[in-house]
């Protein structure tokens, strides 16, 4: 049987007459962050941005299957306030946020990639500090309600996963993607994370409802 929290967010999930205004200056900030870094054509932050960004969806997509299989809940879920809930866990607002969190880190890397800080390459070392980072964000957003674990190992007495799977994964795809040559090489990249986020939406969201 689902929790109480699965429950009320399954009760709202895309549940349209939550709509709020504030979404609008929202979504044109993400297209005005985006349409300086095109415009400067910085492309390493640019499709740093989006890989950051198609993680999250994959991570959100495994998130939904595991309360659709298991009936109980999903592994973090977002039944607070919202103007949209997209998926059990995740709700417009943060999408939004994950769409430019990936360029607001990139930023942080030293144009040097040979650069160590403290012995280690600063590649790794800001994967590691910034993903430790959000991780006490999460455990901030979940003490006021806003985020809910249910599971004794992703909780705040278990945390390692959610900074491997929750963000360590986000940021070093991220800094990878940066860091590429070519930009073909990030095109085709990006590509295929948000390829494989698409066609798992249709297949277990359009075709199967799972989602």
């Amino acid at each position: 049987m689902p929790t109480q929290a699965a429950m009320e967010a399954a009760r709202i999930l895309r549940d349209g007459s939550l709509f709020q205004w504030y979404v609008i200056p929202l979504f044109a900030l993400v297209v005005y962050v985006y349409s300086v870094e095109i415009e400067r054509r910085n492309w390493n932050l640019v499709f740093a941005g989006l890989a950051f960004w198609g993680m999250d969806w994959f991570n959100e997509i495994w998130n939904s299957l595991v309360f659709h299989f298991t009936n109980y809940a999903p592994v973090w879920g977002a039944p607070g306030k919202t103007a949209y809930l997209i998926l059990i866990g995740l709700n417009i607002e943060i999408t939004f946020m994950f769409a430019i969190a990936g360029i607001a880190f990139g930023k942080m890397l030293p144009p040097n990639k040979g650069l160590r800080i403290l012995g280690i390459p600063n590649r790794l070392f800001l994967a590691v500090v910034n993903a430790a980072f959000c991780v006490i964000v999460e455990i901030w957003l979940n003490s006021v309600g806003a985020l809910t674990w249910d599971y004794s190992w992703w909780n705040v007495r278990s945390p390692i996963p959610i900074f491997l799977f929750g963000y360590l994964t986000f940021f070093l795809v991220s800094y990878w993607v940066h860091d590429m040559k070519a930009v073909r090489s990030k095109v085709a990249t990006v590509a295929v994370i948000f390829g494989v986020d698409i066609v798992a939406a249709i297949v277990f969201g359009g075709i199967l409802g799972w989602i």
